[in-house]
């Protein structure tokens, strides 16, 4: 007798009822009663009920088997639809006694052990529902910058100069010399507007900064766009906008998942509600020399933009040059301040933002302003000193606006396999 294709879980009440299905997956739950057998099946898509004979072996949670069966009605079944005259077909040897009870419909467990045991752990549907947010995310992003007319590139992540600071960067040895991880992908996304006009990419950066907060990781997926023939930092932000509320859609079309993890799907303003940096400081009572916000100036000033303007996101622009980087544009009129911005998303800083400088000039007058030598960045240079038009770009940190989606205290809880100051496994 020939084993009919495999049905997804979710595709059962689609079988008509009478009909020989097969279904493969894990078991996600035995139930023993006094005259049968209850099997919850757990695939990609879903969960489906198997009905067996009792005292018909049935290996422990986790074992992945094959079922064959008879798709039945049955209101009470995931569904309306169940497995009957099933026979079970183990696909493993036994399953290990898992971390957690994953059929439970919370994951009751500590940070620590949800680390430890990720590869496990993730299985369970509401832990798997927040990574199924950040790739519908990561789709949304992608099809947006597609209508926009982006070209989606990649980029080195071993690289021979530090894009921002010599002091953040892993070193490497590449063949005995001396190399680093990219922190971003900052100076190629600029040489390739040089060719593209308008490009993005997404892709792990690295960060050697020895922070051990809920919010910082050593290694993050980084979304990046850059755009050419830019007038300011405002048409970047404008693109930025369109983005969010493509992720946002994105997101919402999983609706199953935004309604296993609780996620809290923001409204993304047609105009995203704009401040500057020296009145955000005024206006959460900083000093006016204060250099940067810190997170509990960003926690203040997002609640003001929700109060003020009903916006969970507040863009700062303005930042002081001291404190950006060698390639940002000053603001024309007052080169104390640049013509960046940082996003918030719900009082934490999401993207970085802002317009560049674009002719060589400037970039060999700014290299030897922080008392380098314009000739260690010749590879970089050359772009700018061949035409490149004005441009700008922005850097969305994809495991930072999954944790402000579902509200999470801690980054690690939306990362699959976080990496730390402490943390090198699984």
């Amino acid at each position: 007798m020939t084993t009919p294709p495999r049905t997804l879980c979710s595709h059962l009440p689609a079988a008509t009822p009478g009909t020989a299905v097969t279904l493969e997956g894990w078991v996600h739950r035995r139930r023993e009663l006094a005259r049968i057998t209850f099997v919850v099946l757990r695939d990609r898509s879903g969960l489906a009920q198997v009905v067996l004979p009792a005292g018909t072996p049935v290996p422990p949670e986790e074992t992945t088997v094959r079922v064959t069966g008879t798709a039945t009605a049955n209101e009470q079944a995931p569904g309306g639809t169940e497995v009957t005259d099933a026979v079970l077909e183990p696909l493993t040897e036994p399953a290990a006694t898992s971390p957690a009870e994953l059929w439970r419909p919370s994951l009751d467990v500590s940070l620590p052990t949800l680390l430890e045991h990720a590869p496990v752990l993730w299985r369970h549907p509401a832990q798997r529902a927040r990574w199924q947010l950040a790739a519908a995310s990561l789709r949304g992003f992608r099809s947006t910058l597609d209508g926009l007319g982006f070209t989606e590139v990649t980029t080195p992540k071993v690289v021979g100069t530090a894009t921002e600071s010599g002091a953040n960067v892993f070193p490497v040895d590449w063949f005995g010399r001396p190399a680093y991880l990219a922190q971003s992908p900052q100076f190629y996304k600029q040489q390739l507007v040089g060719v593209f006009e308008r490009v993005y990419e997404v892709g792990p950066v690295f960060r050697a900064e020895p922070h051990d907060t809920v919010r910082h990781l050593a290694e993050y997926r980084s979304l990046d766009v850059e755009l050419g023939f830019i007038r300011d930092h405002r048409e970047v932000l404008a693109v930025l906008r369109d983005v969010l509320a493509g992720m946002v859609e994105a997101a919402a079309s999983e609706e199953a998942a935004v309604a296993s993890t609780g996620a809290s799907l923001p409204v993304v303003p047609d105009e995203i509600p704009v401040i500057h940096f020296a009145d955000a400081l005024a206006l959460v009572g900083a000093p006016a020399d204060e250099p940067d916000l810190a997170p509990e100036h960003e926690r203040a000033l997002g609640a003001w933009a929700l109060a003020e303007h009903g916006s969970d996101f507040l863009a700062v622009e303005g930042y002081p040059m001291a404190k950006r980087p060698f390639y940002t544009h000053p603001q024309p009129g007052d080169q104390r301040w640049s013509n960046s911005f940082d996003l918030l998303f719900r009082g934490l800083e999401l993207v970085t933002g802002g317009q560049r400088l674009h002719r060589a000039s400037d970039y060999e007058c700014a290299i030897r302003e922080r008392g380098e030598d314009p000739v260690s960045y010749d590879a970089y240079l050359q772009a700018f000193r061949h035409g490149m038009p004005p441009h700008g770009g922005f850097a969305i940190g994809l495991e930072r606006w999954v944790a402000r989606l579902v509200r999470v205290a801690n980054i690690r809880e939306v990362t699959l396999f976080p990496r730390d100051l402490n943390r090198l496994v699984p």
